[in-house]
């Protein structure tokens, strides 16, 4: 496919990110295929944690397909940047059609990114996960990727005030090991792994970040952060999950 949109945002992100002098430090990045499909697993701290995860297949020169919530399509600045892009539009009343879409890219060769938690993580660690990445890389036979971003949050997330223009702020993304799930293991021992897996980047992310003061907001709460802890954040989190919830039978976001 065409792309004119996606090369030319990444390298003004990137130009963007060198004005703020943001400190950006990928590492494993070498575990991205450079070519074939695989699906890319990201923990989710922020509302820009597609920008820097998906930074973790640049070095291979591959661009990441994500999976992001059909409203996003219909914003009228960034629906086009995103159909530019071929991310995917997930319609979460029918997922089944976001799943077939990703499984074909999949084995067209194609990066799709997913965030199994679906929503954004208020205490900073990795909530109970999805199964739709597991399902979609044993669907399409493709290796599954698991990351963790760690400092977009400072910037902007979830019930905090958007601070895009920040300074000298470090990110850090780490890349794992491939997982390889295969027709018939068990769909709850892949997800305990995978979860466990994007748990433990995400806690090296955190225990080797440059900065790590104690009593701020952006810090998880074992760590000496105010951030809610994981009890706490699924309270905040509860009016939303009483209310009806659409079916998604595949789970894809």
């Amino acid at each position: 496919m065409a792309e004119i949109v996606y090369p030319p945002v990444i390298r003004s992100a990137l130009l963007f990110f060198r004005v703020l002098d943001l400190k950006i430090n990928i590492e494993g990045a070498e575990r991205i295929p450079k070519t074939g499909g695989a699906v890319l697993v990201s923990n989710h701290v922020s509302y820009l944690d597609f920008i820097f995860a998906g930074l973790a297949a640049w070095p291979s020169r591959r661009l990441v397909r994500f999976m992001a919530k059909e409203e996003v399509f219909a914003n009228p600045v960034a629906g086009p940047l995103m159909r530019g892009m071929h991310h995917i539009p997930v319609d979460r009343s029918a997922g089944a059609g976001a799943f077939g879409a990703a499984v074909r890219a999949l084995k067209d060769g194609e990066i799709v990114g997913n965030f199994a938690e679906a929503t954004i993580s208020r205490s900073f660690t990795v909530k109970d996960i999805k199964s739709g990445p597991i399902r979609m890389a044993t669907d399409a036979g493709v290796p599954m990727i698991p990351v963790a971003v760690w400092g977009p949050h400072r910037l902007w997330t979830k019930g905090r005030p958007r601070k895009l223009l920040q300074r000298h702020v470090p990110i850090t993304i780490l890349v794992g090991e491939p997982m390889h799930p295969e027709p018939g293991q068990l769909i709850g021992d892949l997800n305990t792994e995978l979860r466990r897996r994007m748990s433990e980047l995400l806690d090296r992310a955190q225990r080797t970040y440059p900065e790590i003061p104690q009593g701020v907001w952006w810090q998880p709460a074992h760590l000496g952060g105010t951030a809610p802890t994981p009890e706490e954040a699924a309270a905040l989190d509860s009016p939303r999950r009483a209310r009806p919830a659409k079916p998604s039978p595949d789970e894809v976001s």
